[in-house]
């Protein structure tokens, strides 16, 4: 039985899978030509693209910090958009003398972000910019890897934060040592705990689903975009599942 009712759950979690996939192919294919169409304005990601450009003006950095999620679990999905993120800053800045560093608690993903800057670096015919040094592991366990995160952070003249990815309680140290230099925090993260104390501590806190709308918002492609519309097109399905089974309850259905 707990066999049966094991499959039927994995046949219901593709179906799922396949009925988004189909959502953002008829979303890339209505709303081609006008990616970002409708995206509601998020002070974050507003703030996120001025300090890009003070960055390169100043002669600063910018810090991305990947967290300490994994590509094997459920958080692959913060780490990926965390490397989006990486590759759309690098782009962006790729004409500064302080190209961005990027910070990780896998060795996997430290591996991705050299690989993502390199090849931001080599698209842009300037990958002699690139150094090998700004993808680093900053530890393996929560607090050795803030404790890593907080170096550039204090001391490598940075002048925004980003921590996208899989943090806990100690994304409060990271925030505080950027705050103690003055940078912008823009942070995120996929753990309950580590929204909570972003919350209350970064400057420009994203909260919920804002962390996976980071690619359209910084103009990643249209794939991006189209994932966000496909996400109101379940978040209306399940509603109205939900008042459905509400009214079928009160009647007595259920």
């Amino acid at each position: 039985m707990n066999q049966v009712l094991d499959l039927l759950g994995d046949l219901l979690g593709l179906v799922f899978v396949l009925v988004c996939l189909g959502l953002i192919v008829g979303a890339l294919v209505t709303g081609r030509g006008r990616p970002g169409v409708n995206l509601r304005e998020i002070g974050a990601f507003q703030r996120l693209r001025r300090e890009v450009g003070l960055a390169v003006e100043s002669g600063r950095r910018l810090h991305i910090s990947l967290g300490r999620g994994n590509l094997f679990g459920t958080q692959a999905g913060s780490a990926l958009v965390g490397l989006t993120l990486l590759d759309r800053c690098a782009r962006a800045a790729s004409s500064s003398d302080r190209p961005p560093v990027a910070t990780s608690g896998d060795p996997l993903v430290a591996v991705l972000s050299q690989d993502t800057l390199r090849g931001a670096y080599r698209s842009l015919n300037v990958e002699g910019r690139y150094d090998p040094s700004s993808g680093r592991v900053g530890g393996l366990t929560p607090f050795s890897y803030a404790a890593g995160a907080m170096i550039p952070a204090q001391d490598e003249q940075v002048t925004a934060n980003l921590l996208c990815g899989h943090f806990g309680a100690e994304a409060a140290l990271i925030v505080e040592a950027g705050e103690r230099k003055g940078s912008l925090s823009v942070a995120s993260s996929d753990s309950l705990t580590g929204q909570a104390v972003l919350l209350a501590t970064a400057q420009e806190p994203l909260i919920g689903e804002d962390l996976y709308a980071g690619g359209a918002y910084l103009g990643a492609g249209p794939v991006h975009a189209a994932s966000l519309r496909m996400q109101d097109i379940m978040r209306w399905v399940l509603i109205a599942a939900m008042l459905l089974g509400a009214l079928l309850k009160l009647g007595g259905v259920l």
